[in-house]
């Protein structure tokens, strides 16, 4: 019977039943209203405004039925309940929007953006046979189910009250008239045997409390007036020519309060902004934002893959903060997460019972390395999940790129695993067919629909191609973390200078394979935790020998062809390793060593953007040439950068010992005057300021391949760039 179902939460199809329904066993309509604990209910016609009918309460559990015998065309009603503590509140039946609640789900696989403009909690309002009814649609994907309800604050989270509609395709639906944006909900499932799942917040949900509750929260995207339209206006589709000076941040431990609270997305749309601006990078990173329950992850454990997290503040406050960015000519590229799932109970692990998001088989659907859930990368409705998440952060919040984290444990079914714990492709290999044409698909969308904006790929092995277009083979990202040039870099430079003659080799190896991929040289917060040590502390030597080498690598990587990536904390030679429990060591600024290292990042910033030769023909054979890459006696490296013209050059002498090199010859392109426009190792960033010269004529002396040459002094540790007077 349909109240034992209702009272056993066991109902797939309320609207069979409940509502206005012609009557089967007369004239008329008949009219069928659940409301558990009601003692009294009547009808109000809203097109009269009129009591038009007292319901009979048909059982002593909340099912009230009336018969109209004299109407035969539904009408709108609202109804007015009765509780036992005497109260009366009008309510306006669910039931009685069977086509609102079925709306759009024809239009889901059309295009994967449409799953987050159809499922989830969706504003709307609707034309009830003449009337304007605004209330929220929701919808979710739990094919598997037996009964789904939805649940919050407006029926006291009690599983009874408002069971959603299953349809054929696996959607349950429902209208609820007067939610609004603010609202708190989330849905109980029942399992293929009829047992209740642990409450689940939204797959698709805007919007998220924080533990304990982890409630979805209904929310409008509408709200929000932007205010980046020149900043859009103005942004180029190809990256590669472009300056990409990117400083990568976790928002909770960049700086924070007295109190040891995180400053907020408003705080930041202040602070860091404006301090971003004044260091002159072109972009910020953030560590991931998309919704999740353990802060110890960094967010690279999320479940809300269309909800920013709501530690900082409101999905509004991010918006404003990605506007303010914008404004101040900051582009926003956030770290987006497809590689796995953790295993809360709440988010979309076995959400409707069954494996619904990932793998059922463990060897691919659980990480051993990360213990949490791998998606189903061949199943379509979780491929157009995480395709619609892509793009829903480009539309929704302006994001300018994404960098796709942990790619190779995507791309490989034996990644981190040993023999036998894994399953070989159909065709006996370990790639992953399905990962890999989801990461196509991905990028095709999004450079699709996005041109200007760009993804990136975080991948550690040789796979070919990733940031090859996928027409001709790759898989479409626009550009590649260079794990090799961070790994083979920070091993020279770890080394003791006297011994580093004897690694020459991993200062230059990266230009043997630089032009196979778009790259991004990354210095990222994987390098300065888990007792790496911080960047300063990499460096060998005495106090003043750390910081020497330290900024000068930070020239090297400046002047490397590829663009640039900075963790935080690196700008001002932080001391100790990355805690995201605590704000960087800003006090550190006081002493001249941290204070000279933030400058110097600052004028490399400046000049890396000012200079076309530094980043114009980044992945081209014309913008680069060694001058010298086999002087491993002296550590010496000196190389030539050239803008897409060949006309603006810069030449890069970095000297890696603590020993002044005199006499120096380099050669140069033309003729002319030359001078050095920034030298590491100058008192300005708490260098020796060893005399070097200010402007050099060139000898008519063929030198390094060069037609002419200058003679100068390299300083200890330093890396020096010179330009050419015009």
């Amino acid at each position: 019977m349909l109240v034992e179902r209702l009272v056993a939460v066991r109902c797939c199809d309320p609207f069979s039943r409940l509502g206005l329904h012609t009557n089967p066993d007369g004239p008329g309509l008949r009219l069928t209203v659940w409301l558990p604990d009601a003692v009294a209910v009547r009808v109000k016609d809203l097109k009269s405004g009129k009591i038009v009918a007292t319901l009979t309460a048909t059982d002593e559990v909340g099912l009230f039925e009336t018969v109209f015998t004299r109407r035969k065309n539904p009408f709108p009603y609202q109804l007015l309940v009765t509780y036992p503590d005497t109260s009366t509140v009008e309510v306006t039946d669910p039931y009685q929007f069977q086509d609102a609640a079925w709306a759009g789900l024809a239009e889901l696989t059309c295009q994967p953006e449409n799953l987050y403009h159809t499922l989830g909690a969706q504003l709307r309002t609707v034309e009830l046979l003449g009337q304007q009814v605004t209330g929220v649609r929701f919808a979710v994907y739990a094919p598997s189910a037996t009964a789904v309800s939805l649940i919050g604050d407006f029926n006291f989270w009690d599983g009874r009250r408002h069971p959603m509609q299953r349809s054929q395709c696996g959607h349950w639906v429902l209208f609820v008239p007067g939610l609004k944006a603010g609202d708190r909900y989330k849905f109980e499932l029942k399992d293929l045997m009829g047992n209740r799942l642990p409450h689940k917040s939204d797959p698709v949900g805007f919007y998220c409390e924080q533990y304990p509750s982890f409630a979805s929260v209904v929310y409008d995207h509408d709200h929000y007036q932007w205010q980046d339209a020149a900043w859009l206006a103005s942004q180029h589709n190809d990256k590669r020519e472009q300056p990409l000076s990117i400083y990568e941040l976790h928002v909770g431990s960049w700086k924070r309060h007295p109190n040891g609270d995180s400053l907020s997305w408003r705080e930041l749309a202040v602070e860091l902004v404006a301090y971003v601006k004044e260091m002159a990078y072109t972009h910020i990173e953030l560590l991931p934002v998309s919704e999740h329950p353990f802060s110890g992850s960094w967010g690279y454990q999320p479940v809300g893959m269309f909800s920013p997290t709501s530690r900082y503040g409101s999905a509004d406050d991010f918006k404003f903060f990605v506007d303010q960015c914008h404004q101040a000519g900051i582009g926003v590229i956030l770290d987006w997460v497809p590689a796995h799932f953790p295993s809360d109970s709440h988010g979309l692990a076995r959400f409707d019972g069954t494996p619904l998001y990932e793998y059922e088989d463990p060897r691919r659907g659980w990480h051993p390395d990360w213990n949490s859930y791998i998606y189903d990368f061949g199943r379509d409705t979780v491929r157009q999940f995480l395709v619609a998440s892509a793009l829903f952060w480009l539309d929704k919040f302006h994001i300018d790129g994404l960098r796709v984290d942990a790619v190779a444990s995507m791309l490989y079914l034996d990644y981190s695993r040993e023999e036998g714990e894994w399953v070989p492709n159909v065709d006996g290999g370990n790639h992953n067919y399905e990962a890999i044409s989801l990461l196509k698909w991905t990028n095709e969308a999004v450079y699709g629909k996005y041109p200007h904006a760009m993804t990136i790929a975080e991948e550690s092995t040789a796979f070919a191609g990733v940031s090859r277009p996928t027409f001709l083979g790759g898989l479409g990202f626009g550009f590649k973390w260079n794990m090799g040039w961070m790994h083979d870099t920070l091993t020279y430079m770890q080394k003791e200078p006297i011994h580093r003659r004897y690694h020459h080799n991993d200062m230059t190896f990266s230009m043997v394979y630089h032009y196979d991929e778009n790259f991004v040289l990354s210095l990222s917060h994987d390098e300065v935790v888990h007792g790496k040590h911080a960047m300063l502390y990499k460096m060998p030597g005495d106090e003043w020998q750390q910081a020497a080498n330290l900024r000068a690598y930070m020239g090297f990587m400046y002047a490397h062809p590829g663009k640039k990536l900075n963790f935080m904390g690196t700008e001002i030679a932080q001391s100790s390793e990355w805690n995201h429990d605590a704000q960087l060591p800003w006090h550190l600024l006081q002493f001249p060593k941290h204070a000279g290292q933030q400058r110097l990042i600052r004028d490399l910033n400046q000049l890396y953007r000012h200079e076309p030769a530094l980043y114009q023909a980044d992945y081209e054979q014309t913008g680069f040439r060694w001058l010298d890459h086999h002087d491993a006696d002296n550590s010496i490296f000196a190389w030539l950068r050239a803008d897409q013209a060949g006309l603006q050059t810069i030449a890069v002498a970095a000297n890696f010992t603590p020993v002044p090199r005199i006499g120096y010859r380099l050669g140069v392109p033309a003729a002319g005057r030359y001078q050095v426009v920034l030298n590491t190792d100058s008192e300005h960033y708490w260098g020796s300021n060893y005399e070097v010269g200010l402007v050099f004529v060139a000898d008519d002396i063929p030198w390094q391949g060069m037609a002419h040459s200058i003679v100068l002094d390299l300083p200890p540790l330093a890396t020096l760039f010179i330009k050419q007077e015009h």
